[in-house]
């Protein structure tokens, strides 16, 4: 009876064991290629003239390596960016009021930018948990200035390899939950809060009709004139 009582505490371990490796090994197989998150963001440098324009949230749609991050100030002005490896492109749409504009930037003007915000990033053993997945620390130090140090999580269980590909975190594969970026001087720290499983259409990567595609000096110009 010991010997019959011992044998089926040993299956209950091995088989609760199994159903933990078996969550384990799903999570870390890379399935969620198309969805939703929601971060929320917020500024480093609360002095900087455009704080007040920042935005306390951000969504983003994904689909494979496509990725569009659309942010809103008071529902009046609303910018979004998206990337596409494909054309590795990045472009920048802005609506407020009746101004529709869009600054599609190429790879040549992309490597430029991201030489002002280049980043020695290296990779830990440590883990947390973001949005209900697994993400991996990164420590992250800014070149330019090597006493800014700041962290970085990603997961390697959403998104494709070379979602990255066109910023600053070129070298991670997997889709960043917990980063820093800076554009048009502003600097945002983003946190993801949830990850949906959603059908996201092509059209969302796409610029609308519309809008009016303008240069990278017209658009800084825009946001120059907002701080006046």
């Amino acid at each position: 009876m010991l010997k019959l009582k011992i044998y089926i505490n040993s299956l209950l371990i091995v088989f609760v064991g199994f159903l933990f490796s078996c969550g384990e090994n799903k999570k870390t197989n890379k399935s969620l290629t198309e969805g939703e998150i929601d971060f929320t963001c917020t500024v480093i440098d609360e002095s900087n003239p455009m704080a007040g324009f920042a935005p306390g949230n951000a969504t983003a749609n994904f689909k494979d390596n496509n990725l569009q991050i659309e942010m809103s100030v008071m529902g009046m002005l609303n910018t979004s960016f998206i990337s596409k490896p494909s054309t590795k492109t990045l472009t920048q749409m802005v609506k407020f009021l009746d101004i529709k504009s869009a600054c599609i930037q190429t790879e040549k003007e992309l490597v430029a930018d991201n030489l002002d915000y280049q980043l020695n990033l290296e990779e830990t053993k440590e883990t947390k948990v973001i949005a209900g997945y697994k993400c991996h620390k990164v420590n992250a130090t800014m070149v330019n200035n090597p006493t800014e140090k700041f962290e970085v999580y990603y997961t390697p269980e959403i998104g494709g390899d070379s979602i990255n590909c066109l910023g600053p975190y070129s070298k991670i594969k997997g889709m960043l939950l917990q980063y820093r970026l800076k554009k048009l001087g502003l600097e945002l720290c983003f946190t993801a809060n949830t990850v949906k499983k959603v059908e996201i259409k092509n059209e969302v990567f796409d610029i609308p009709s519309y809008y009016k595609i303008v240069t990278r000096s017209e658009m800084d110009a825009f946001f120059s004139d907002l701080q006046k």
